[in-house]
């Protein structure tokens, strides 16, 4: 299947709009899942995991990106369901002055960790963002990681490092971050 979507990917950026439709088909239901479990269960969302993939979709296909592969992709889409849930989010605390502010869970990457873990989102984004000048490498494959879903071995793929290291980093963000948010 990696092959398959790969070989769409190039179809699509060649121009083929039938190869981009197969693709969205076969990766659709992966990108909801990813969505629904950063949205996390058992609270009251204004924000569905279909409308998160949706409007990441439509930034996708409006960005021209030159992807690699499968995990590329991958990474790209956890980028842009980042984006669409911190502007949701800003968008919630602007109408209710930080009443109701999107909340994640972080259970996927964090499993090791001990458990479901809520957060806020634009409280994750800021953190994120100072992870991000303190180690580029890390906040990234922490993205990918909580964003998207994505494997250690497809975070190393996009991040051109070994597992090892990638599980280094992630241990070491995911530790950054917890001293951050607690």
């Amino acid at each position: 299947m990696d092959q398959d979507l790969t070989g769409l990917l190039h179809a699509w950026r060649a121009g083929d709009e039938v190869s981009r439709d197969h693709l969205l088909a076969q990766v659709y239901d992966a990108l909801r899942g990813m969505a629904a479990a950063r949205l996390g269960r058992g609270r009251n969302h204004t924000l569905q995991p279909t409308a998160v993939v949706n409007e990441a979709l439509l930034r996708l296909l409006g960005n021209d990106t030159d992807w690699e592969d499968r995990a590329h992709f991958f990474a790209l889409a956890a980028l842009k369901m980042r984006a669409v849930l911190v502007d949701h989010a800003r968008a919630r605390a602007a109408e209710k002055r930080g009443g109701d502010v999107a909340m994640l869970t972080l259970s996927h990457a964090d499993r090791e960790a001990g458990g479901d873990v809520e957060i806020d989102v634009l409280a994750l984004h800021q953190a994120l963002e100072r992870l991000a000048e303190r180690d580029e490498r890390a906040a990234l494959g922490l993205e990918m990681a909580y964003f998207g879903g994505m494997e250690r071995k497809d975070i190393a793929c996009v991040l051109g490092v070994s597992v090892p290291t990638v599980e280094r980093d992630l241990r070491f963000a995911r530790a950054w971050l917890n001293q951050q948010l607690a």
